[in-house]
C-alpha cells in the first residue's frame, strides 16, 4: 500500500493530479514540492516543501511529476535514485537525449516508470482502438488525426502568456504540449517509420513557441514485393515507396475556437471514427454506405486520469510495466524530433527507421 506520495510542481495539472491521488488514497500522507517558497499547504494535501531535499526527507514511496518539461528528468532521476516509483507527466522531456538518459536511469531501477499520456485510458479511444484491432475496417489505408483549441481559452482567468504551453524555455509548442497524439497514433497503429512535417506560428498569439504543426506519419507494416517491416535488413530506404503501410495525417494548433480532437481509420472496408470531445466512435461501412453510432458516453470530469493511476498503483503493486512506459515517451520524441528535423529543411521526410531497429 502506497502511504507516501509527492507531487512535483504545483500548476493546473499539479492541481489535478493532487486531487486524483487524494480521492484514490485517501489515508495516504501527500507532500507537494513547489517552485516558490510557501507556508500555504494546498487544499488535499498534508504539507509542502520547495526543495528535493526536503522532499526526499519525506521518504515518498511513489511521485507526481508535474513540473515543466525541461526539468522532469533531473528530478526524476533523483527520485529513482531514492527508491521512489515515478508517473511524469508528458512530454518525458524536452529532449532525446534527456529522455533516453532516464529510460536508462528507470531500466537499471528496477521501478515503475509511467508517462503521463492519459488519452490511452479514455474508454471511446479504447473502443476505438478496440474495433480498428479486430479487422472493422479491414486494411488500414490510411488515418487522419486532429487536435486544435485556442490557447487563451485553455484556463480562464489566467494569462496564457505567462504559462508553460507558451514558452520555449518551458517545453512549451504545440509539439510537445500536444504530443498525446502522437502517442496515441504509436499505440493504435504502431511504429513510425518517418516523419515530414511543417512549423510554425500562424496566429497572433504572443508566444515564442509554434503554434500549428502538420505532420504526415509514415506508419511501419508489411510492404509488398519483398519489402521488408522497419528495423529488417531487406527495409525499403528513405526514398522506395511505402506502397502497403498506412499513412497517417496529424493536424495539431493552438489556434481554433471550436475544440477539436478527433482521427479517423480510412480502411479497405470502410472508415471508422472517433470524436474525443463528444466522447463518440462512428463507422462507415462499404456494404451499408451510411454513419452508423457504434459508441457513445461523454467523458467524465477526470475519469481517464483516475484510470491511469489506478494502472500505475497496480503496476507498483504487482511489480509490472505500465500502459505507458518511459520507452513510449522517448519514442514520442523522436518523432517531434523528426518533426522539427524536417520543417526545418522545408519538409523533408525523415527516416526512423534506425530509431526502431
Amino acid at each position: 500500500m502506497l502511504e507516501r506520495i509527492l507531487i512535483v510542481g504545483y500548476g493546473s495539472i499539479g492541481r489535478r493530479h493532487l486531487g486524483v491521488v487524494r480521492q484514490c488514497l485517501p489515508k495516504a500522507k501527500i507532500l507537494v514540492m513547489r517552485h516558490e517558497p510557501t507556508s500555504t499547504v494546498p487544499e488535499w494535501a498534508d504539507a509542502v516543501c520547495s526543495s528535493m531535499q526536503e522532499a526526499l526527507l519525506f521518504g515518498p514511496q511513489a511521485a507526481v511529476v508535474a513540473n515543466p518539461a525541461p526539468f522532469h528528468c533531473p528530478v526524476a532521476t533523483e527520485l529513482l535514485n531514492a527508491g521512489c516509483h515515478v508517473l511524469i507527466e508528458k512530454p518525458l522531456a524536452d529532449s532525446v537525449m534527456d529522455a533516453t538518459a532516464l529510460l536508462g536511469e528507470a531500466r537499471a531501477s528496477g521501478l515503475v516508470c509511467q508517462v503521463g499520456y492519459n488519452l490511452r485510458f479514455m474508454p471511446s479511444l479504447q473502443e476505438f482502438r478496440r474495433l480498428e484491432i479486430e479487422g472493422r475496417v479491414g486494411r488500414v489505408l490510411s488515418v487522419r488525426s486532429e487536435i486544435g483549441q485556442y490557447l487563451p481559452s485553455w484556463r480562464p482567468g489566467v494569462d496564457y502568456r505567462h504559462g508553460v504551453s507558451a514558452q520555449k524555455a518551458m517545453g512549451g509548442g504545440v509539439l510537445l504540449e500536444l504530443s498525446h497524439e502522437i502517442d496515441y497514433l504509436r499505440w493504435i497503429f504502431g511504429e513510425v517509420s518517418w516523419v515530414s512535417a511543417w512549423l510554425g506560428r500562424l496566429g497572433d498569439l504572443e508566444i515564442d513557441v509554434e503554434d500549428f504543426a502538420q505532420m504526415t506519419l509514415g506508419f511501419a507494416g508489411q510492404a509488398r514485393h519483398g519489402m521488408g517491416h522497419a528495423g529488417d535488413e531487406n527495409a525499403p530506404n528513405e526514398s522506395a515507396p511505402y506502397e502497403s503501410a498506412p499513412v497517417g495525417s496529424l493536424s495539431m494548433d493552438f489556434l481554433r475556437h471550436d475544440i477539436t480532437r478527433c482521427c479517423t481509420v480510412i480502411g479497405s472496408e470502410g472508415s471508422l471514427r472517433w470524436d474525443g470531445v463528444a466522447g463518440v466512435v462512428d463507422f462507415f461501412s462499404a456494404k451499408d454506405p451510411q454513419w452508423l453510432r457504434v459508441w457513445e458516453r461523454r467523458p467524465q470530469p477526470n475519469e481517464s486520469y483516475l484510470l491511469q493511476w489506478q494502472n500505475f498503483v497496480d503496476s507498483v503493486s504487482a511489480n509490472t510495466s505500465p500502459l505507458v512506459g518511459a520507452s513510449d515517451g522517448v519514442a514520442v520524441l523522436k518523432i517531434i524530433e523528426a518533426a522539427r528535423h524536417s520543417a526545418a529543411h522545408s519538409c523533408q521526410r525523415e527516416s526512423l527507421i534506425k530509431a526502431h531497429a
